[in-house]
């Protein structure tokens, strides 16, 4: 029985070309966003789930409330708080206290050999807490000495080639020997933490003066924090026991109400917008607005193989009332169609593993992620069977169950006229498919409207041939000389050196008091930078008031320069002299208040910040002369930074570009968007030009006579098309208010954003409708020219 369904399906699948091929591009191209985006989500969602007992992994973070700045989430934790944790807390099996793990970069050095790397400080408890599995040496004993360092695999080969790390020596910053304890296989890609190498959080406490006495203050906000809880133990059972922990304890950051919190780390990658000290959102937004976009292509491409089986019903019909009166049930003529669907879907199914497999390279570039077709994976197999049949079980249900009903009798007599019976609903389908696509359209456009007003943001500073190097090994004892022979050089106009990047703000701290405070006030947070003479000429930065920094550091010691921002939030009239009681600086004075500049996200106002003079920093900000040869600048200035730094590899950074990537995410969206919303609108007109044809090949008579009464090939045209074009004038009007409420809760979470106008609907409606009359009018066109003494001859 299913041997003769397949004979039969496979019969008429050849019988009907045109159609078929149709049918099974469209699904083709539908199956493929699917499937593309179905291997995406889930690797979106298997971020860091090849640990061991993720379930019971946490990160421990801080939430605040203040008066004036709102509320915030961040995961800078103080020291303190670990002993805490570890000491006093029942139900927490073991906590690890780092620093920026993957995001501090260091210098590696054996041999020749010389590697700039991200990793970072640990706990020993970190290694257990994260199992990474061990190729050398183990969790338990590799950081038992300070001087000891552990290697990702790739960095192991990099350094030391395929002789035995352990026990050899690696140069660290030029500063410190460390020995080699333990080599881990590298970090999957999908996971959070990403980092080449780690090292005892004892060295760092040892090494690093700035740390002394961190153990016991809390208000020294800059270091990581993990833990694991006992089998059985959950979140909520924890929550309560350490939320006031910094409130009750610490008098100095009890005004910003500090709530302890942990985030799970199942959790991470795709929740990190929080609400009142819970994730409620993130990059699962996306996630799950593309796994419904990804269904709403599919739908459409199912779409279209119901409308193009249904209004070819007429010529079925003849073989269903066949079919009934030499004795095959309804429940046969289902199966059959059911089966020749499926085979269409199966089809089309190989066809979209071959478009998904050339796509997936482009794909990856454009999502930053490694997805591939997993072909030896026996379950992705079984749902993908799975999937051919529920997706052909969809696509054939209405036309199966539709063409069964006929009545053999009135078929055969023919005084049933299915195609007219079919056309209610084909019109339905059609608008809901076109009001996908134009949907799609509108968010594309309102994306890129979105990205273009932020890009159009003045910044308050010029990112043209403006550079930035990490201050690292010895360039800060030789920032002077260094400084002299850049500009003396040729190459560079300006330099400057800073604790932050000009798109980036490290640190932050508060103010204290002010003039005009009132006693209910907090404190405020504010950006703190610190920053050397001539920073302001080199960003290009305008001062609005007051003076610069002057170039003897000993001369301003005491003085602060603010932005607009600031002086707003403090609400002062005339800041120039003015007090302020500023993080561990106390009472200084403001000699300059500096326009304001994007230095975070464009997306958002700005933030206050408080630049003080000083004399090293963790940036060395230049900018390359006019005119100069960019290639051969860099060769020149990487020769000048190897001098002064030679245990070190030139690294540089372009402001510009650097500023582009806080875009990223909202590039990724426009560009999805857009690929999806040009494959939505590519399957609808698939749909249209089969239904055309159909339409033109079923009117050929009526075209024939209009013909000979007169009509001319603009009259045939418009007859044929302007059912279409209203359908899909329909589906712009059902589609506008959806896609307008949708982008408008979008559009809420940016405080600097657009306002939506009406230019954008009639844009996207006008582009709708002349890409369906480029679509449908070949068809139109080739039905008005036919000569009508032919068609008239062969009705």
């Amino acid at each position: 029985m299913l041997r003769n369904y397949i004979k039969i399906a496979w019969r008429n699948i050849l019988n009907n070309k045109v159609y078929s091929a149709i049918n099974i591009l469209g699904l083709a191209a539908g199956m493929a966003v699917a499937l593309m985006i179905g291997l995406w989500v889930v690797n979106e969602y298997s971020y860091d789930r090849f640990l061991p007992n993720y379930e019971q992994l946490y990160q421990v973070e801080q939430h605040f409330t203040t008066q004036h700045d709102g509320e915030h989430t961040q995961t800078a934790l103080s020291l303190p708080l670990a002993e805490v944790l570890r000491k006093e807390i029942p139900g927490i099996k073991r906590v690890a206290e780092t620093d920026w793990v993957g995001m501090q970069w260091h210098d590696l050095l054996v041999g020749d050999k010389k590697l700039y790397l991200a990793g970072g400080s640990a706990h020993p408890d970190f290694l257990q807490i994260f199992k990474y599995p061990f190729i050398k040496g183990s969790a338990k004993d590799v950081f038992t000495q300070p001087n000891s360092i552990i290697l990702n695999e790739s960095t192991a080969k990099a350094l030391f080639g395929d002789a035995d790390p352990i026990n050899k020596i690696v140069r660290y910053d030029n500063s410190q020997n460390l020995k080699v304890t333990g080599v881990i296989k590298d970090i999957p890609k999908n996971a959070t933490l990403q980092f080449s190498f780690l090292t005892p959080f004892a060295f760092k406490e040892a090494t690093e003066g700035w740390m002394k006495g961190a153990r016991t203050m809390w208000v020294n906000n800059s270091f990581n924090m993990y833990l694991e809880l006992q089998p059985g133990v959950t979140m909520e059972q924890i929550a309560p026991k350490i939320k006031n922990i910094v409130y009750d304890r610490s008098e100095q950051m009890r005004p910003a109400k500090p709530e302890v919190i942990i985030h799970p780390l199942k959790k991470w990658h795709l929740y990190n917008d929080f609400k009142n000290g819970k994730a409620v959102g993130g990059f699962i937004d996306y996630v799950r607005m593309f796994s419904v976009i990804g269904i709403l292509v599919l739908l459409i491409a199912c779409i279209n193989f119901m409308n193009l089986s249904t209004a070819r019903s007429e010529k079925r019909a003849r073989e269903v009332g066949v079919r009934k009166a030499i004795g095959s049930q309804r429940i046969d003529l289902i199966a059959q169609f059911l089966a020749e669907s499926i085979m269409i879907t199966f089809i089309s199914f190989l066809l979209s593993v071959v478009i998904v497999q050339l796509a997936i390279p482009s794909f990856n570039e454009i999502v930053g992620s490694a997805i591939s077709i997993p072909y030896t994976n026996v379950l992705f197999w079984l749902i993908m069977i799975g999937y051919v049949l529920f997706t052909g079980l969809l696509a054939g249900s209405r036309p199966a169950f539709y063409l069964s009903s006929f009545n053999p009798v009135q078929v055969l007599k023919g005084t049933i006229k299915v195609g007219k019976a079919a056309s209610l609903p084909r019109k339905v389908l059609v608008v809901m498919q076109f009001s996908c696509s134009v949907a799609l359209i509108i968010s594309t456009i309102i994306v890129y409207q979105q990205i273009q007003h932020a890009k159009d943001r003045p910044t308050g500073y010029s990112s043209t041939r403006l550079m930035f190097t990490d201050m690292s090994g010895d360039l800060e004892k030789n920032y002077k000389a260094l400084k002299n022979d850049l500009i003396a050089s040729g190459m560079v106009e300006d330099v400057a050196s800073a604790s932050s990047p000009v798109t980036a703000i490290y640190s932050h701290a508060a103010i204290d008091n002010w003039p005009q405070k009132n006693a209910d006030e907090n404190g405020i947070s504010v950006g703190a930078i610190s920053i050397s003479a001539n920073y302001f000429k080199t960003m290009g930065m305008a001062m609005k008031d007051g003076r610069d920094f002057s170039a003897e550091w000993a001369t301003d010691t005491t003085s602060v320069i603010v932005n607009e921002a600031a002086v707003k939030r403090m609400g002062l009239k005339d800041p120039i002299n003015k007090e302020i009681n500023y993080n561990n600086m106390g009472r200084v004075h403001i000699i300059g208040v500096v326009k304001d500049a994007l230095m975070e996200s464009p997306f958002t106002p700005v933030r206050p910040v408080v630049f003080n003079h000083g004399r090293g920093g963790n940036e060395i900000m230049y900018r390359l002369a006019p005119n100069v040869n960019m290639q051969d600048a860099i060769k020149k200035i990487g020769n000048i930074f190897d001098t002064y730094n030679p245990a070190y590899p030139f690294i540089y950074k372009f402001v510009d570009e650097e500023y582009n990537r806080k875009f990223s995410l909202e590039a990724l969206v426009g560009k999805l968007a857009g690929v999806f919303a040009g494959l939505a609108i590519f399957i609808s007109c698939l749909g249209l030009f089969g239904l055309a044809a159909y339409v033109a090949e079923q009117r050929t008579k009526e075209i024939g006579i209009r013909k000979v009464l007169g009509a001319s090939i603009a009259q045939v045209w418009l007859m044929l098309s302007k059912e279409f074009i209203l359908l899909v004038m329909i589906s712009c009007i059902i589609a506008t208010p959806v896609a307008f409420y949708f982008l408008k809760d979008w559009l809420q979470k940016y405080e600097y954003r657009i306002t939506i106008g009406p230019e954008v609907f009639v844009l996207s409606a006008v582009a709708a409708i002349l890409i369906t009359l480029a679509t449908i009018s070949f068809q139109a066109i080739k039905a008005a020219l036919t000569n009508p003494v032919k068609s008239l001859r062969s009705e």
